[in-house]
């Protein structure tokens, strides 16, 4: 082919490509004086046939072909650049270039951070200022201060012996109260375990987190859940587990079904900067993206997956552009502005409901707490860059600031809330304490209606071990 091709144009030289029957032309080419010549055009290409010999020009740029020394294609009447460029893949629509050019790593250009207050609590929009009421900030700002309170009272109980398990959300607490605010009852949610506060704004009791922490008999788990795995479905609320990412497919599979119901709500996922590393996380943002799920993600991005900074878990601008790699509208806020999420997440929902597609939310902040009791983050940050962020950056001084400046709080009312929630607190754990522990058949109730001889066979030996070893067993759990 390639001598073919040569015998009829000895000039071509070596920009030109011969490749299974195919001459690609880079720009103008003279075609010399063979035997015998026919030829056909098309939109993209000529098939030009020499004897026996049959090649295809493919027109590429804006190339001019000529035939017995005759212009077959001029400037004029040749294919213009943008009507070459384009074409449909079966991968994808794409656009063609001459110019070789690796996309970089990261863009030196970093995405901006949405903020309506800053520290010190002042506004920087009137017009913002009137998107939430007084009632509403209200109840946002008594929750805040709630979940702060309660989380210090479970921790210290924890330190104490009386939980197994804790793990706060302070500085995180804007995040909690504001999102929950901005959405709907109808809304399913499907937490991380970071985010206790949605279910207090939803009327998820004191006395309902104690229960289930404590893992009494009242609580809605039964004792089955370790403390913080909170779950409602009255408040439509899916139960936390354990294991980083696993709700994020999930809720994309809820917000579906919320679409093909045509209901007029949609899910809320959480996560944190850890979880963008896993791959439950891609597949979900992937499989919304492609269903146009209605599915809002909310990222905390507090810096640290346990003890593993974001500069070890990728080289990107945060995880804000990640969404925009797969196709999904995506925005940067100040997690510690409370207004400012509070705007940013009730207009998500309203375009994740009406548009019918996902919407990612990167919230920035800073875990101010240890992971959980089982960590101390001494061992890997400072305490001087702790007490900066508790300190200087808190959301919930900084949004008292706002309140207490619009005339909606006081100081007589700051002094009130504290010592209501502490004797709420207070009185919730102790009741809570009182209560009996689940009976040991609990542990295997609840799924089968008829229990299945495996399961009579673990709960038999289980008993047995009992018996032979009493003083490796709690004795509060009814036998």
């Amino acid at each position: 082919m390639a001598a073919a091709a040569n015998a009829m144009n000895p000039t071509v030289g070596p920009t030109t490509l011969h490749m299974h029957g195919l001459l690609f032309v880079p720009h103008c080419m003279h075609i010399g004086n063979p035997a015998t010549i026919l030829f056909a055009l098309t939109s993209t290409s000529i098939l030009i046939v020499v004897d026996s010999w049959v090649i295809r020009v493919v027109l590429w740029e804006c190339c001019c072909v000529y035939v017995h020394g005759e212009l077959l294609e001029n400037e004029d009447t040749c294919l213009k650049p943008s009507e070459c460029r384009d074409m449909d893949f079966p991968g994808g629509k794409i656009s063609f270039t001459t110019t070789k050019s690796f996309l970089p790593g990261s863009s030196e250009e970093r995405v901006p951070c949405y903020r309506v207050l800053d520290e010190e609590g002042y506004s920087s929009s009137n017009i913002l200022e009137h998107v939430i009421s007084k009632e509403v900030a209200l109840k946002i700002y008594s929750g805040m201060v709630t979940l702060q309170t309660m989380d210090k009272f479970f921790y210290e109980a924890q330190r104490q012996g009386r939980l197994s398990f804790y793990l706060t959300s302070f500085g995180e607490e804007a995040i909690n109260l504001a999102s929950a605010a901005a959405l709907s009852i109808d809304d399913v949610i499907l937490a991380q375990y970071r985010e206790p506060g949605m279910l207090l704004w939803r009327g998820f009791t004191l006395q309902d987190f104690a229960n289930q922490c404590f893992g009494n008999n009242a609580g809605h788990g039964k004792g089955r859940q370790m403390p913080i795995h909170y779950g409602s479905k009255n408040l439509n609320f899916i139960t936390i587990s354990s294991p980083l990412a696993t709700q994020l497919p999930q809720a994309v599979g809820v917000a579906y079904s919320l679409k093909m119901d045509k209901k007029d709500s949609c899910v809320v996922a959480y996560l944190g900067d850890g979880s963008s590393s896993e791959g439950d996380f891609h597949a979900a943002l992937n499989f919304a993206a492609v269903l146009d799920a209605p599915v809002v993600f909310i990222c905390r991005n507090n810096g640290w997956a346990i003890s593993t900074p974001v500069t070890d878990q990728f080289r990107s601008d945060g995880i804000v552009v990640k969404g925009q790699a797969y196709g999904i509208s995506s925005i940067r806020v100040d997690g510690n502005d409370a207004l400012a999420m509070y705007d940013v997440v009730r207009s998500a929902r309203e375009i994740a409901i009406n548009e019918q597609r996902p919407i990612l939310i990167e919230a920035m902040t800073y875990r101010v707490s240890h992971h959980s009791t089982s960590d101390d983050s001494t061992k890997y940050r400072s305490t001087d860059e702790i007490e900066y962020w508790k300190t200087i950056h808190s959301p919930i001084t900084r949004f008292r600031k706002w309140v207490e400046r619009k005339g909606w709080w006081s100081d007589k009312e700051e002094s009130e809330l504290h010592l209501d929630v502490k004797k709420q607190v207070k009185h919730a754990m102790d009741e809570a304490e009182k209560q009996e522990k689940p009976p040991l058949r609990d542990m295997f109730t609840d799924v089968y209606e008829d229990l299945p001889s495996n399961l009579v066979e673990q709960e038999t030996s289980l008993r047995e071990t009992i018996q032979r070893h009493p003083q490796d067993f709690p004795k509060d759990i009814p036998l």
